[in-house]
């Protein structure tokens, strides 16, 4: 139970981050080349302003799991360290 809890507390959030790194490193390699970002539509746009959509907006469903996955291996860490190895 405790492995499981660990796993469930620890990966969603890794998962997370990694999709925000990866959409954020696409945002500025777009911006770098002069175009301007399209977040709804997630692609790099030649020309044109586009509003912030911040990515909880975006990816409501994955991000909520994610972090309900974290407090449920949070839950199941805490059983875990409660009964022990027995």
């Amino acid at each position: 139970m405790l492995r499981l809890g660990l796993l469930l507390l620890i990966v969603p959030p890794l998962a997370l981050m990694a999709g925000y790194m990866i959409e954020q490193a696409q945002v500025d390699a777009c911006l770098d080349s002069g175009g301007a970002w399209h977040y709804a539509e997630a692609e790099c746009v030649s020309s044109g302003e586009y509003p912030f959509v911040p990515f909880m907006m975006r990816h409501p469903l994955l991000v909520n799991g994610g972090m309900l996955l974290s407090v449920v291996g949070l839950f199941f860490c805490l059983i875990g360290l409660y009964k022990g190895r027995s």
